[in-house]
């Protein structure tokens, strides 16, 4: 008979930003037992006030640690729930002789986290103890000093090379197919292509027979491939196949939540702002926001001026994209007029991700520009908001992450992107040619 497999018990010690990313974390740690530093525990204190998703967590974490402790002692340890482990706060202990060399624990938390965890590996060899945290710095001492250390891995998505792109190429296609799509669509059947993988709802393909080619969707209400034109909006007009599926995408009724991602110059804000501006008739407001994620980590707060003085450079980029709208027109057109009308009267708003929080959402065309600042958790909050008739727009480069604490696995976009792929109210281009400029593309190639 072969020995039975022997599983050796874990420990994990949570950091500051698990908790802060996700309040919902003890519970997905299995079996295992879970150490909450008590470290953790004064910080999550300097964050419960305010409205961001970080105080949101802070609050949340707490009032269940505190429901699970009830009128138990966290001495022995307190059950998280069935087949679930035990979760303990440890208090500070003095710095292991180990790390007093390397690690001074005088005001500084991640030093203080470390410690706990190295002195329980320390005194309990036959369990493994790991340190917990998306600080990659704090990972690496905990692994330079022998504790084995991980990220916060439950929302990451499983790999970012193979995330749902939204669009396919159909090569060497029977030009029946090609000349039916152009005379009539109704005659064409997503499930009569010999794909090796079918057609998900909303997808979009670029047929192509020699010099023949044809842009096409799929729709989930008919199951036929429709024909995608090129279009203009708002004085916009695509320049490439996946720059007229964005517009499509964003001009679907049908479609009340979409994202579009890509590299800088890549249009995706521009022809998002351009679409709301097309449809302005059919909802009451049009809202530009996008995540504040500071330089150096540091709050707004340390910028000079009033609110309005502190945000106005994280908001720039958006109303430069609506001055490549406005410069479409004469000064003195009515379309240039309708959009200063439109920002006078609040018909058009951009403003911070933050603001909207707690506001009733319904009749909106929504655009989350920098989408790939925001957890999987601010993503999830946005969308449930959303009431009847109003579209979400997300926008982002999976590659280009200001936030600390994320990174292309785990950020909010490339969540969304690969859990909401395949459903009939969601749509998703990624779009991969710069329209920028030649010098942009260039350099985006090169440097």
């Amino acid at each position: 008979m072969p020995s039975a497999t022997v599983t050796v018990p874990k420990t994990f010690i949570l950091d500051t930003n698990v908790i802060l990313h996700d309040s919902a974390c003890l519970k997905n740690f299995a079996e295992h037992d879970i150490v909450i530093p008590i470290t953790v525990i004064e910080e999550l204190d300097h964050f419960k006030k305010g409205n961001l998703a970080l105080n949101y967590h802070a609050r949340e974490f707490v009032r269940n640690l505190d429901a699970l402790s009830a009128n138990k002692l966290f001495n022995g340890g307190v059950q998280i729930g069935p087949d679930k482990g035990k979760v303990v706060i440890k208090l500070e202990q003095a710095l292991h002789e180990d790390l007093r060399q390397h690690f001074p624990a005088a005001g500084k938390p991640d030093h203080q986290i470390l410690n706990i965890g190295y002195c329980l590996a320390k005194a309990d060899p036959k369990r493994r103890y790991i340190l917990v945290s998306k600080d990659v710095n704090l990972r690496m001492k905990a692994k330079a000093a022998g504790l084995m250390a991980e990220d916060y891995t439950t929302d990451h998505v499983k790999d970012v090379g193979k995330l749902y792109t939204g669009c396919r190429l159909l090569e060497a296609a029977a030009p029946h197919l090609i000349d039916a799509l152009h005379t009539d669509a109704s005659s064409v059947c997503a499930q009569d292509l010999d794909l090796e993988t079918p057609l998900r709802p909303n997808e979009y393909l670029i047929i192509r027979n020699g010099k023949q080619s044809v842009l096409a969707f799929h729709s989930p209400q008919s199951g036929l491939l429709e024909k995608v034109e090129r279009s203009t909006v708002y004085g916009i007009s695509s320049r490439n196949a996946e720059q007229s599926f964005a517009v499509h995408a964003l001009l679907n009724q049908d479609a009340p939540l979409v994202s579009l991602s890509g590299k800088a110059g890549t249009g995706k804000t521009l022809l998002a702002l351009a679409a709301a501006l097309e449809q302005r008739s059919q909802y009451r407001q049009i809202m530009l926001a996008r995540p504040i994620v500071p330089l150096s980590n540091k709050d707004i707060g340390y910028l000079p001026g009033d609110i309005a003085s502190k945000i106005s450079p994280y908001m720039q980029p958006l109303y430069d994209n609506l001055a490549v709208i406005r410069n479409q027109f004469p000064e003195q057109s009515e379309m240039s007029q309708l959009l200063a009308r439109l920002l006078d009267e609040k018909k058009l708003i951009i403003e911070p991700l933050a603001y909207i929080r707690g506001r009733s959402l319904v009749k909106m065309f929504i655009i989350v520009d920098e989408a790939q600042n925001l957890t999987p958790h601010e993503v999830k909050t946005i969308i449930t908001r959303a009431g009847e008739q109003t579209k979400v727009v997300f926008t982002g480069d999976i590659y280009q992450i200001d936030h600390p604490y994320l990174d292309t696995l785990s950020n909010g976009l490339s969540y969304l992107i690969e859990k909401m792929q395949g459903q009939r109210l969601y749509s998703h281009v990624n779009l991969e040619k710069g329209e920028r400029s030649e010098l942009a593309m260039l350099a985006s190639e090169l440097l």
